[in-house]
Order: structure tokens, then C-alpha cells, then sequence
């Protein structure tokens, strides 16, 4: 047999170090060939989105731009904001060293993506997306997690409590989403937790902060606002010695503020806003990081303690919307970074401090109503970075400080209703950015210089309810748009300057000693809408060319001694509807013009006009119109008859005598044949033994009966109509008061429906009192008609005011050029978020609109918004598992939240999207349904802003200002952020009225 013989090679050192080194790189190669493979699976099951292209075989995913290696290995995936649609695939966790995966900002459906497999995983962030469904049970399997992030999506049921076994986490926010649960109080056993965000959950069950958060010694920042919290914050809370942010607001907590909370050495944001705490708040002081505290809109009670004096980092103190008493501390007024204080809304007495603005650049002052005497600080403006001061309805007493007068920041000046005296500064028409000054019911003396008329970039001027002396300061007029100086002792002549104000809109002089005569300069102002001259004693005639009064809503000049006749070209102004000339000495005819106008509220009488009233006016509606004109008649019988002379002088002549004749038997003709039907009707009653009678069900303490309603509604009054029903201007009464009456006929098609809307307004609008909505003050119905009679608003709707001028609503609307200013647009935008915000977040429960859109914001007298027309309005069920849905889309085209039309829910974010389309509209200008030709106003602006464009190019040119573009540009973002295409994206109206209140100074303060 032949042996076989094998030959052993000779391994040398080189070539078996050649091999330690070749053997581990082979290895490497082979692991990130397999994650390339692995890598390009995950992308075809994404549905291959053109944003990660670079995915390709031919290059190690290593240099891709969405991947991060360690040692040749993959670690860290970042797919954040590539228009990913399709589900997380489970082959990502076959990646064995993944340890960071960021798919965030994305569209991804479905449930709690399956990557419990990914061992290793450390930091996962899936927040802005379209998940739905619970956070999976069992988490806990992603033992080395540090980081989870799943903010603004749709999560819903309750947050598991093995979370709170996942021992390495520093970081989690659970923030806006739909969970419906409890707060889980196993959080207090994450021990490295740095960071706790649940902020914007408000379907949860109201639930108590848990106690053993306070366990978190290392937590730095919690912010739980809007979670639906209630009870007591805990005693435990004083140990969290790290704590640096602490935000609580817009919850239902109550009690007391812990005595140790202001004694976190290093806690520096305190927002405590819009809860039910009371108590006094702690007097021991010693978190010297502090730099913002907000505790406002609570029950706080008792004084302000003078600790606040030592925090000398502290930017912000906001304690408005209390029950604090007693002194203001001195040393608050000795804090070098103080810029805004706000303590309006208390009951705060003694004087005012007054270092306030010399030791720091205090921009924002905000005292009004409380009960401070003594006079302003006259140094508020010593840093020169003052934007507002408001200390309105206090005791105050001495001058307007003179240094208010070189403070070129100063946006607004809010003192009315306070016992200031002297005269207002001359140096004031310094502050060339000044907007709104209101320094009405106080004590001021004098009269009204001509300077006034002659500045350069004052924006509002109300100094209603004073009496003025001195001469007000000569740089205050060119982009001036509102002067109200009603409730004065203003004397002499209205001055010929005011001509210069070409961007007038307002102009208010009502109940002053205003004389002479009206000058003809007055006629020649373009934009103005609103003239009030009423309760002075101006004479002579009126200017007979007012044709430049194209803009002209409403004209009051009653209570005067003006004489002549009334100039012919009222009759031709546009959008003239509240006219009273009441009260003076005019005489001749009323001019025949007037028939081809008609306003909505107008008043002649207790004047010397003669001869026939226009046959327009001759209907009952009008009988109070023109009283106490003895030489004025009518041919029917509702002033004197025009025959009544000449019956006591000579007989009837020929024509009149046959006119009554005619008239005699076709009223003859007429009786019998309502006799004849009311025969026939009472028998097809009597028949069915049905007799129809009217119920009559009030919301308010009223000064009427359903007699006078149902006897006064007319045709020729009719305001508006649509889909629910009729509007109809009604007057109730000899004294001139309106109401509104929307009267709805029911029908055997479409009863049904309008029946459902008549319940739902209602119901809801009987029970709401709230400042900004409609107020309905009673339901009138019978079998075949119901009437729900409103509070009139007599500016009608936005949408009149913001796009008349572009369509025809009615006949005074056409060829109306009338614009509202910015100031004006951002108060109607606040008021109506109020109004919302309200029925959202402050009714139990809560209630959505389902039509917020411009037509159904109301605008009174003062311009004042408020919501109107809940005939789609639905109450929001407390109940989970069932809810509340909807069998038709209801809204109206332009302002449907793009989700409303396939999912059928009613939830508060659709009304949030179209009020964000009233926002566009505002700053835009444009109307909801016309962003172009070829798309809305919400795609159109998402396309504007998608594409780069600077948004000034969006904003309304008619209205756009320098000094206006910033507050415009914020509001347009806004906006957006409203009708963003995900619902969990878009603010709540809390946080939508807190920031339309922080676009500009506050003006006002209604709740």
C-alpha cells in the first residue's frame, strides 16, 4: 500500500500577522455588507421615498448623509422630516448595534412601530407624526433607552407603567397627544430623569400630581401645562432641589403654593398661569436663579412679598387676574432686570413706587384695575425701551409724567377712568411710534389744540371722558386712523387741520362743547367710517359736498343747533347704515335721495323738516323716525296726515276725495277677504283641534314681549339669510332698540334640520355668558316657526368689512372701499379667540363650533368681535368610547380642516383650523376660498411659506406698515401653525389667544 503524504505549510511570523490583521477586517466587511443589504430592504419597505435616494448599493451606508457609524458599524439612523408615509418596518432592528433611531417629523401611520427588538437602542425619537394606538406594554424591553420622545401625535389610552422601569431614561416627553388615561405614578422611580414634558394632554382623566415625582432629585425641567390636572400640588415638590423649569399652567390645581417652592436654590422659570390656586404666596424667597414668574389667573389672596425684591436676575413678574391686596414693596421697583410687570386685575392699593424704569429697561407696565392712588412713576421711560403703559381704572391722581414725552419706544397709553389732572405733555408728540393713548374719565382741563392734526406716525388717540387744558403735542397725526375724545369739555371750533388725516377711520367727539361750525376740511377725509359729533353746540349748516364719505358706516350728529337742509348727497353714500340727526334745527324736505338708501338705524326727529316724508319711509317701522317735526306728514298713518291742514281750511279736492274713496273700498275688499280666511283657517284648526300659539323662553331680564317682536319684523329689514334661516334688524320699542331676530320656518323636507339647528343654538348659546359671543335673549316658537332673537351688532360680520369691497352682499355694500386698519384687526382676532378659547377650554363640556369662519364673527359698535351662528354647534361628550361623530360634513368650504372630511369627528382642532383661515384672511387680506385661481387661502399660504418667500410679500398691502409688520408677519405664522394638515400640530386656542395676546401691548384686559 502507497502511503499518502501531506505537506504542512510553514506559517511564518509575517504572514501570520498579516492573517490577525486581514481575518477581523473580512469580518467587518462581511457585518456592513449585511446592514447594507439590510439597510436597502428598509428602504424599499418605506416605499423607496425620493428623500433617501443616496441609498444605494454602490456605496458603504457609512458615508450616507441619514446614517451614522461607529467602528464600521451602524449606530445612529436619522430619517427626521423625509416625507416618510409608511410604517417603521420590524428589519431595522435587525441592525444589532443600533443605538439612536430619529424618524421624526414625518407622516408615519399606524400603531407603536414594532422595534422592541432593537436591543440596544438608547435614544428614540418618533414625535411629529400620525401614530395612533397605545404605548406598548411592554416597553420595558428597551432596558438601555435614555431618550423617548413621542411629542405631537396621536397615542391614546393610558401610558403603561413599566415605563417608569426603564431605569436609564433622562429624557421623555409624552407631549400633546390623545392619551386618555392617568399619570402613572412609576415615573417617580426614574431616577436619572432630567427632563419630564406631558404638557398639552387634556383628555386625560383628571388626575393629582403624583407625589412621587418629587422623588426626582435630578430633574431639571417639568412641564405638565394644559394635562388636566387637579388637587393639590405636593408638599414632595420641594425636593426637587435640580428643578430649574416648573410649568403647571392652564390646569385646575388648587390650594396652596408650597412654602419650600420658592426655595429651589436653582429654579428659574415658574408658569403657575390659569389655575385655581389660593393662599397667600410664600413670603421666604430664596431661588435667586428665578428670572420668569407667572402665577396670574388664580385666587392668589394677600400681599406682595417684598422677597421678590432680592431676585435680581428676575425679567418677568406676571400676578395679574388675582385677589392680591395691599402695597406694591418698594424693592420691586429696585430689580436691575425687570421688563415686564403686570399685577392688573387685583386689589392692590397704597402708592405706586417710584423707581420703577430707572434701575432697569422696563418695557411692559401694567397696573389697571386696582385700587393705587398717588401718581404715576414719573421715570418709566428712563432706559428708553418702554412699549406700553396701561394703569387704567385705579384713584390716581396728579399729571401725565413730562418724561413719558421723549420715550420714542412708547407703543400705547392706557390711564382712563383714573383723577389725573393738568395737561397732557406737549414733549409726547415725541414718541413717533405711538399708537393708542386712552386718558378718558379723569380730570383733565382745556381745550383741543389744532397741533394735533399735524404729526407724524400716532396710529389711535382716545382721550374720551376728560377735559383737557394746554396744547396737545404737534407730531402725533400722519398714519393716525382713531381719534375718540367723547365724554370731555372740549370747546371751540373742530379744527380745519383734521383734513390732514388721510388714513382716519374713527372719529369720536361725542358730548363735548364743540362749536361753531363743522368745518368743510371734515368732508374731504377719504377712509373715515365712523363720525361722532353728537351732544355738542356746533351750528350752521351742513357741508353740502360729501361725496368723499364713500367709506362712511355711520354718522352721528344729534343734539346740536345745526340748521339748513340736509345735503341731498346723504342719500348716495355707499355704506352709510346708522344715521341720526336728531335733535337739532335742520328744515326743508327731506330729500328724495334718501329712498334709494334706507339705513338700518337712522333718527330725524325733534328737528323743523317739513313737507312729505319719501313714500319708502312710509311704513310703521319708521313711526318713531321723525318725531317732533310739526310741519312733517305722511299719506299714511303713522306721523300726522298730510290732509289735516287742508281739511281745516277748505274741502278735499276732487283727486284726494276719489283716492280715499279707492281706498275705502279696496280696504273694504280686503277686510272681507281676511275675514273670509280667517273663517276657513279657524275651521281647518278647529278641525285638527290644533289652535297655534307662540312660547316665548328668555335668557336675560328683557324689556319686551313676543308682541313686540312679531309685531314689528319686516321685510324691508331684513339683514341677512342663509342655509338656517332669515335675520330680520328689528326695533323694540319707542326708544329706538334693536335686536336681531332670526326667524327660521320650519318645513316638512327640511324641518327636521333646521329643527335640530334651532335646539342646538339654543341650547347652547341660553346657557354661555361670555363677552365675546353673541348673547341670545330669548327663543320665540310656535308649530311653524321659530325665532331666536339676539343682541344686535351693529358693524354686521368681519367678512363685510374685510372683503365687501370685493362682492356684492347687499346694495351698501357695493362699491364699498371701507379697510380695517392693523390695530383693529389684531383686537377682533383676539376677542374672537377669547370667545372660542371659552367654549373650548372653559365649558363642562366643552363645545366646538364646527362654522368658525368671517361671516360668523359679529362686530358691535366698539368693533368688539364676538362668536355668532351655533346652529352647527355640537356639545362634546365626556364619554371615551363613544365619540361624538358626525352623518354629514358640516362647515363651509374654505375653512374645513382637511381631516373633517373623511374622519367625521368633531374635535376641537377642526374649529382651531378655521379660525387659523380667519387669521390668513386678517393678515392677508384675502378671502377664505381665493389664496388664487387654483387653490385656497390655507394652500396657498403653506405654498407661499413651503416655497421661501419672505412673508411680507404675503400681507395685506392695504394695511401694511413698517411698524406693523412684525405683529402682521406673527400672526400669518400663526396662522399656519392653525391649519397644518396634522391636527396634533396645530395650538389649542389657550395657547392661540396667549399668543395673539403677546403680538403687541395689551389693550385691555377683558376677560
Amino acid at each position: 500500500m502507497t502511503k499518502l503524504h501531506f505537506s504542512v505549510p510553514i506559517i511564518t511570523p509575517p504572514l501570520l500577522g498579516l492573517l490577525l490583521i486581514t481575518l477581523p477586517l473580512l469580518v467587518i466587511s462581511q457585518n456592513l455588507d449585511a446592514e447594507l443589504s439590510i439597510l436597502l430592504q428598509v428602504k424599499q419597505q418605506l416605499g423607496n421615498p425620493p428623500s433617501i435616494q443616496s441609498w444605494n448599493s454602490s456605496s458603504s451606508p457609512c458615508d450616507w448623509p441619514e446614517i451614522t457609524c461607529t467602528d464600521n458599524t451602524i449606530t445612529e439612523i436619522s430619517l427626521y422630516g423625509k416625507s416618510i408615509t409608511h410604517k417603521i418596518p420590524a428589519r431595522i432592528c435587525d441592525l444589532k448595534n443600533l443605538m439612536v433611531l430619529d424618524v421624526s417629523n414625518n407622516y408615519i401611520p399606524g400603531e407603536f412601530p414594532d422595534i422592541l427588538n432593537c436591543s440596544k437602542l438608547e435614544y428614540l425619537l418618533l414625535l411629529q407624526n400620525n401614530f395612533v394606538g397605545p404605548i406598548p406594554a411592554n416597553i420595558d424591553r428597551l432596558s438601555r433607552l435614555r431618550y423617548l420622545d413621542l411629542t405631537a401625535n396621536n397615542f391614546s389610552g393610558d401610558i403603561p407603567a413599566v415605563i417608569g422601569q426603564l431605569r436609564e431614561l433622562f429624557y421623555l416627553s409624552l407631549v400633546q397627544n390623545e392619551f386618555n388615561g392617568t399619570w402613572p405614578k412609576e415615573i417617580g422611580n426614574l431616577a436619572n430623569l432630567q427632563h419630564l414634558a406631558m404638557a398639552y394632554n387634556d383628555k386625560f382623566l383628571p388626575s393629582a400630581l403624583p407625589k412621587e415625582f418629587g422623588a426626582l432629585k435630578k430633574l431639571t425641567y417639568l412641564w405638565m401645562t394644559d394635562a388636566n390636572l387637579v388637587g393639590e400640588i405636593p408638599e414632595s415638590f420641594n425636593n426637587l432641589s435640580s428643578l430649574e423649569l416648573l410649568d403647571l399652567a392652564n390646569n385646575k390645581l388648587n390650594g396652596t403654593i408650597p412654602g419650600g417652592m420658592l426655595m429651589l436654590k436653582n429654579l428659574t422659570y415658574l408658569y403657575l398661569f390659569n389655575n385655581r390656586l389660593s393662599g397667600h404666596i410664600p413670603s421666604l424667597i430664596e431661588a435667586l436663579s428665578l428670572k420668569e414668574i407667572d402665577l396670574s389667573d388664580n385666587y392668589m389672596t394677600g400681599p406682595i412679598p417684598a422677597g421678590f425684591g432680592k431676585l435680581q436676575n428676575l425679567t418677568g413678574l406676571n400676578l395679574f387676574w388675582n385677589q392680591l391686596s395691599g402695597e406694591i414693596p418698594a424693592n420691586a421697583s429696585l430689580i436691575p432686570t425687570l421688563e415686564t410687570f403686570k399685577i392688573f386685575s387685583n386689589q392692590l392699593s397704597g402708592v405706586l413706587p417710584p423707581a420703577f424704569g430707572l434701575h432697569s429697561e422696563l418695557r411692559l407696565f401694567e397696573v389697571s384695575e386696582n385700587k393705587l392712588s398717588g401718581e404715576l412713576p414719573q421715570h418709566l421711560c428712563a432706559r428708553g425701551a418702554l412699549l406700553g403703559v396701561v394703569a387704567s381704572n385705579n384713584n390716581l391722581s396728579g399729571e401725565v409724567p413730562k418724561s413719558l414725552g421723549n420715550c420714542t419706544s412708547l407703543l400705547s397709553i392706557q390711564l382712563s377712568n383714573n383723577n389725573l389732572s393738568g395737561e397732557v405733555p406737549k414733549s409726547l408728540g415725541n414718541c413717533t411710534s405711538l399708537r393708542s393713548i386712552q386718558l378718558s374719565n379723569n380730570r383733565f382741563s382745556g381745550e383741543i389744540p389744532s397741533g394735533i392734526w399735524t404729526s407724524s406716525d400716532m396710529v389711535s388717540v382716545m382721550l374720551d371722558g376728560n377735559s383737557f387744558s394746554g396744547t396737545l403735542p404737534s407730531k402725533l397725526a400722519r398714519n393716525l386712523s382713531r381719534v375718540d375724545i367723547s365724554n370731555n369739555k372740549f370747546s371751540g371750533p373742530i379744527p380745519a387741520g383734521i383734513s390732514s388725516l388721510l388714513n382716519l377711520l374713527l372719529f369720536k367727539a361725542s358730548n363735548n362743547l364743540f362749536s361753531g361750525e363743522i368745518p368743510v376740511e371734515l368732508t374731504s377725509l377719504p377712509s373715515i367710517s365712523t363720525l361722532s359729533l353728537d351732544g355738542n353746540q356746533l351750528s350752521g349748516q351742513l357741508p353740502l359736498d360729501i361725496i368723499s364719505w364713500k367709506s362712511l358706516f355711520a354718522l352721528n350728529l344729534s343734539t346740536n343747533y345745526l340748521s339748513g337742509p340736509i345735503p341731498k348727497a346723504i342719500g348716495s353714500l355707499p355704506s352709510l347704515v346708522f344715521l341720526d340727526l336728531s335733535e337739532n334745527q335742520f328744515s326743508g324736505e327731506i330729500p328724495h335721495e334718501f329712498s334709494h338708501f334706507v339705513p338700518n338705524t337712522f333718527n330725524l326727529s325733534s328737528n323743523n323738516l317739513s313737507g312729505e316724508i319719501p313714500p319708502a319711509f312710509e311704513k310703521w317701522e319708521y313711526e318713531n323716525n321723525f318725531l317732533n317735526n310739526p310741519n312733517l306728514c305722511a299719506n299714511i298713518q303713522i306721523l300726522k296726515s298730510c290732509y289735516s291742514k287742508a281739511s281745516n281750511s277748505s274741502k278735499l279736492s276732487t283727486n284726494y276725495l276719489v283716492m280715499i274713496i279707492s281706498f275705502t273700498l279696496t280696504a273694504s275688499l280686503v277686510i272681507v277677504l281676511l275675514i273670509f280666511s280667517m273663517v276657513q283657517k279657524y275651521r281647518r284648526r278647529d278641525q285638527r283641534n290644533n289652535v297655534e300659539t307662540w312660547k316665548m323662553t328668555s335668557f336675560h331680564k328683557l324689556n319686551f314681549t313676543e308682541s313686540n317682536i312679531l309685531s314689528r319684523l319686516a321685510q324691508n329689514s331684513l339683514i341677512g339669510s342663509g342655509g338656517s334661516g332669515k335675520v330680520y334688524r328689528t326695533a323694540i320699542n319707542h326708544s329706538g332698540e334693536v335686536v336681531a331676530v332670526k326667524w327660521i320656518l320650519t318645513n316638512r323636507k327640511l324641518g327636521q334640520n333646521l329643527e335640530k339647528q334651532f335646539v342646538a343654538e339654543v341650547q347652547i348659546l341660553g346657557m354661555i355668558r361670555h363677552a365675546n359671543i353673541v348673547k341670545l335673549l330669548c327663543c320665540i316658537s310656535s308649530e311653524s316657526s321659530n325665532l331666536l332673537v339676539y343682541e344686535y351688532m351693529e358693524n354686521q360680520s368681519l367678512d363685510r368689512w374685510l372683503h365687501g369691497k370685493k362682492r356684492a352682499v347687499s346694495s351698501m355694500d357695493s362699491g364699498s372701499d371701507v379697510v380695517l386698519d392693523w390695530p383693529m384687526r389684531l383686537q377682533i382676532a383676539i376677542g374672537a379667540a377669547r370667545g372660542l378659547c371659552y367654549m373650548h377650554h372653559d365649558c363642562s363640556p366643552p363645545i366646538i363650533h364646527r362654522d368658525v369662519k368671517s361671516s360668523n364673527i359679529l362686530l358691535d359698535s366698539e368693533f368688539n368681535a364676538k362668536i355668532a351662528d351655533f346652529g352647527l354647534a355640537k356639545m362634546l361628550a365626556k364619554q371615551v368610547e363613544d365619540p361624538e361623530t358626525m352623518s354629514v360634513v358640516a362647515g363651509t368650504f374654505g375653512y374645513i380642516a382637511p381631516e373633517y372630511a373623511y374622519t367625521r369627528k368633531a374635535n376641537k382642532k377642526i374649529d382651531v383650523y378655521s379660525f387659523g383661515v380667519v387669521l390668513l384672511e386678517l393678515a392677508t387680506g384675502r378671502e377664505a376660498n381665493r389664496g388664487n385661481e387654483h387653490m385656497n387661502l390655507a394652500q396657498w399660504a403653506w405654498q407661499h411659506f413651503g416655497e421661501g418667500k419672505f412673508i411680507v410679500e404675503a400681507l395685506d398691502e392695504e394695511i401694511m406698515e413698517e411698524c406693523y409688520m412684525e405683529e402682521m408677519s406673527n400672526v400669518f405664522k400663526l396662522g399656519l401653525m392653525c391649519t397644518s394638515k396634522v391636527p396634533s400640530d396645530r395650538p389649542s386656542m389657550r395657547e392661540v389667544l396667549l399668543i395673539l395676546d403677546r403680538c403687541g401691548p395689551q389693550q385691555g384686559h377683558a376677560t
